[in-house]
């Protein structure tokens, strides 16, 4: 009851009144002007048609056409408008520009080494293909001199976060979608004040819509007046805009430029099972040591540069200034980031290649399955040529219309001989592939539209390294506690939940 009265007297509360001010304006306008309605009747049909011809003549993933084009036909008078307000490419292309420096930075900071590519070619040309695809559209270079340490567990990310956290001396970098007050930030925010008071840098990045229920409007002056540098990413407005649909998904730590933390897990308690949210949560995180670090260290300062309107020195914060222990390496690490303003779908293809060139098997864990008809025919594809194909998902949702839709792919895979399996115990938010134990990925991205078209994103592709076993043998273990869904679980659905899933499917990436 207190934190529902928080919300409706804070900020959501008055940004939604505002919301439904500016929708009632616009009523009592139409309203005010019905003896012209015939007229305005015609002008919206005539922006609907024509939204609807821009759409379908665009380079939008056909599924998200359809999204829009059904709704836009059904609601003639206000689908056009719509459109224009939320789903136009015309913000997004002023973003794209403003943005575009970013780009620029990381081609002239983040340069790939001759040598590592021929070692790569000399071992698999397909491996060397796909990192290749990498360093061309993320602009992110394949690295050795490298060690990865998969961590299974919440738990076991901040376990080895607060070590190394207590053991900066230079700089401590954070970039989050969400946080919390709880266990797991307070801790954190502890060590963080501590360390800006010895005169370490300490900066934090953290998406406002992500933290839009979890924290106060004024939270990052609060930081600010302990010594700790922060942004806010895509501030929340009241208006009725796209601006909201771009989010800052990634989940990045860099501490003195030699560690780096990425994955799914964020900074609030549901992920360290500090409190139980929808039952046992499990997710996945990734520490890397080395040279790839740098990766991750240029993704946080150009992002940084770009919301504080600064242009730092970047040599500043080379990985090998400050490394001061040897480094284990096995096998190739690369560190990736998508953007939404690029017009390339980074995450989405780099799960593509590995599924089209595995061999054996393909196993992926993903919180949302909510997946183009260009995925659902690569995995498809992979299952009748005799890959074993295994995706995860949670058996208790977040939300339940996602989770509807989840459930709504899964007829199309199963019957393609895909299996699905649900985590039993409680929800799975890691987002991790491994294939043939040769390849992962452990990053941000999920299995939908918003991940994979959406948000900003990031995450690691790793090619023969220990850690890629590791997230295998984890998947394994993890199979052993949750159920198989068979036809028989899919014909037991109700014929009502099957409709509501076939309605919720067509709007799925909207969603």
């Amino acid at each position: 009851m207190k934190k529902t009265l928080r919300i409706l007297l804070g900020r959501i509360g008055f940004c939604g009144l505002l919301i439904a001010l500016q929708a009632i304006i616009l009523i009592v306008v139409i309203l005010r002007f019905q003896q012209y309605f015939v007229y305005f009747y015609a002008l919206c049909i005539l922006l609907s048609v024509l939204v609807v011809m821009v759409i379908v003549n665009s380079r939008l993933n056909p599924a998200y056409k359809i999204a829009w084009i059904v709704p836009i036909l059904l609601f003639p008078i206000f689908g056009g408008l719509f459109y224009l307000l939320f789903g136009s490419d015309q913000t997004k292309k002023k973003f794209l520009n403003e943005m575009q420096p970013i780009n620029e930075k990381l081609k002239q900071n983040l340069n790939q080494s001759p040598k590592i590519i021929e070692e790569i070619e000399a071992l698999d040309k397909r491996a060397a293909n796909q990192s290749s695809y990498i360093t061309n559209y993320a602009l992110c270079p394949i690295y050795q001199n490298t060690s990865s340490e998969y961590l299974n567990l919440g738990e076991r990310k901040f376990e080895r976060l607060i070590e190394e956290l207590k053991n900066a001396k230079h700089y401590i970098f954070l970039e989050y979608f969400i946080i919390e007050e709880g266990q797991m930030w307070n801790t954190i925010l502890d060590i963080l004040k501590e360390k800006a008071a010895e005169g370490v840098d300490v900066r934090v990045i953290y998406d406002d819509f992500g933290c839009l229920f979890l924290l106060p409007q004024d939270y990052s002056k609060q930081l600010e007046a302990m010594g700790i540098k922060c942004c806010v990413f895509n501030p929340f407005v009241p208006l009725l805009t796209i601006r909201m649909n771009n989010r800052d998904h990634r989940k990045i730590c860099i501490i003195d430029g030699h560690t780096a933390f990425t994955g799914g897990i964020n900074l609030a308690d549901e992920y360290i099972n500090a409190i139980d949210k929808h039952g046992h949560w499990k997710d996945t995180a990734l520490m890397i040591k080395g040279d790839a670090v740098w990766s991750f260290t240029m993704m946080f300062l150009t992002m940084w540069d770009y919301l504080r309107h600064t242009n730092e020195d970047y040599e500043l914060y080379r990985p090998h200034i400050y490394q001061t222990e040897s480094v284990q390496s096995d096998g190739f690490v690369q560190p990736f980031t998508d953007s939404p303003l690029d017009n390339e779908s980074v995450g989405e293809t780099v799960y593509m290649n590995l599924i089209n060139n595995s061999m054996d098997y393909v196993y992926i864990t993903t919180p949302y399955l909510i997946l183009d008809n260009e995925m659902i025919t690569a995995l498809s594809n992979a299952a009748k040529r005799g890959v074993d194909v295994k995706i995860l998902t949670p058996y208790q949702e977040d939300k339940w219309y996602v989770h509807a839709v989840t459930r709504a792919n899964y007829r199309a895979l199963i019957d393609s001989g895909v299996q699905i399996y649900e985590y039993t115990p409680g929800f799975v938010h890691a987002k991790t592939f491994v294939v043939d134990d040769e390849y992962a990925v452990v990053g941000t991205i999920n299995l939908d539209y918003r991940s994979l078209y959406l948000h900003y994103e990031c995450g690691a592709w790793l090619y023969k390294t220990k850690s890629v076993l590791d997230v295998r043998d984890d998947y394994i273990e993890t199979l052993k506690v949750s159920q198989r869904i068979t036809d028989e679980d899919l014909n037991a659905i109700p014929w009502y939940n099957k409709i509501l899933y076939a309605f919720l499917r067509v709007f799925a990436p909207l969603m």
